[in-house]
């Protein structure tokens, strides 16, 4: 049975797609399984630096959350404002940031980070126009520390489909590790994760 905070994050998530179905581009929550995959690239030690694009209703920030070791620091970037105050309302632990991620390294930069020791993407990428992936892909691989890496996810339905097809090609171009998980049939619809690591493009200086 769902727990009050999740029936709340539904029903919050709900109301946001069906306001701006172009920017939540889903029909439910990541799932719990889902969210488990995607945190992968979430250090278990030290003092991580973790953003998270997209972050919706919070179902993917509350893993994350769990991952993240005690002094590491959880900032999520959201551009809807209403699901940006649900998201500071139900974790008071996390720094949530309203804004567009196509600007992530003038908005880290505006909360006094210099760079991502891991980016969690839950954004719609195939919703968007090939410049517009481009521009978020070069701001998430320039945002990475040294080491760091980069996941986000596709439908599994939808992976074959020509927008879908080129984000995994762009992914290709601006990373030298793209893996692919197996497909997370625990969600609505089924998905696969992609966490890619080694951006082609340049980060910020290691120390």
């Amino acid at each position: 049975m769902p727990t009050p905070t999740r029936s709340r994050d539904l029903s919050v998530f709900v109301n946001a797609a069906l306001r701006k179905p172009g920017l939540v581009g889903a029909v439910s929550p990541s799932s719990a399984r889902l969210a488990e995959q995607l945190s992968v690239v979430v250090p278990r030690s030290g003092r991580p630096t973790v953003v998270e694009l997209g972050a919706g209703s919070g179902a993917v920030s509350r893993v994350v959350g769990e991952r993240l070791p005690t002094g590491g620091r959880h900032l999520a970037v959201e551009i809807d404002p209403t699901l940006a105050a649900h998201l500071r309302a139900a974790h008071p632990g996390l720094t949530v940031v309203c804004g567009d991620a196509a600007r992530l390294r003038a908005l880290l930069g505006e909360e006094r980070v210099g760079s991502a020791d891991a980016v969690v993407g839950g954004l719609p990428w195939s919703l968007f126009a090939v410049e517009a992936q481009r521009r978020m892909l070069g701001e998430v691989a320039g945002a990475l520390a040294p080491g760091g890496g980069f996941s986000t996810f596709a439908y599994r339905h939808a992976a074959h489909l020509a927008g879908a097809r080129r984000f995994r090609r762009l992914l290709d171009e601006y990373f030298d590790e793209v893996v692919t998980t197996r497909t997370v049939w625990r969600n609505v619809p089924p998905a696969l994760v992609y966490v890619c690591r080694r951006p082609r493009v340049p980060g910020p200086a290691a120390g």
